[in-house]
């Protein structure tokens, strides 16, 4: 082989789905910080679907029913009910641990050595 690859596999934007946005989020939802079950949980989108809002890592939470139905298709702001943190997009460090795969005990560790600062997973 020769030459280096075309793209960086760390810059890529990791896949999305709602166990890894529930694992990010820590099974806390963004309105009422209680935590809860991976089944009681909702995926709500800050800036609603109908608005134009996609599901993207930025434009996604973790939500009880209760809330997601509170909130319903506004803004945080217009409903007032602010956010408790903030959603981000994962690296790829991250991105491994939020798979939810087990990973051998000094493999983990190495991972998490290279998670960014202020990560959640840390």
């Amino acid at each position: 082989m020769r030459g280096a690859s075309r793209i960086n596999l760390f810059d890529v934007v990791p896949c999305f789905t709602k166990a890894k946005l529930f694992r990010r989020d820590r099974f806390t939802c963004a309105y009422c910080g209680e935590i809860f079950r991976e089944e009681d949980l909702q995926c709500e989108h800050i800036v609603p679907e109908s608005r134009g809002g996609g599901w993207t890592w930025m434009n996604l939470v973790a939500a009880c029913g209760v809330c997601n139905l509170a909130k319903a298709d506004r803004t945080p702001e217009e409903a007032g009910m602010p956010l408790l943190y903030a959603p981000y997009r994962p690296s790829r460090f991250e991105d491994f641990l939020l798979e939810g795969r087990r990973i051998r005990c000094d493999v983990h560790d190495w991972l998490v050595a290279r998670l960014p600062k202020g990560s959640r997973l840390s």
